[in-house]
């Protein structure tokens, strides 16, 4: 077992930091997950305007990104992955 030693342990600094770590891997599985959405429909030769494409990599939301990427599997045009949205 590795022992790791945090100055401040137990603090309002050290939940800070790990509250900010937290939400840097939330943010980082959101880029990929919206970047294998765009992957996906461009390898299904599925168009898309600049406005979705900011649509899909400006979401944070994973729920929806999961959604999206399922829905980009089967979908013929952007309005099917927003779709009921």
């Amino acid at each position: 077992m590795v022992a790791t030693y945090f100055p401040g342990r137990g603090t309002l600094f050290e939940q800070t930091y790990l509250e900010g770590k937290a939400d840097g891997k939330a943010e980082a599985k959101a880029e990929n997950q919206a970047e294998l959405i765009l992957r996906v429909l461009q390898k299904r030769g599925v168009p898309l305007t600049p406005d979705d494409r900011a649509r899909i990599t400006t979401c944070t939301d994973l729920d929806t990104l999961t959604r999206w990427f399922d829905r980009s599997l089967t979908a013929v045009g952007a309005h099917e992955v927003f779709s009921a949205e």
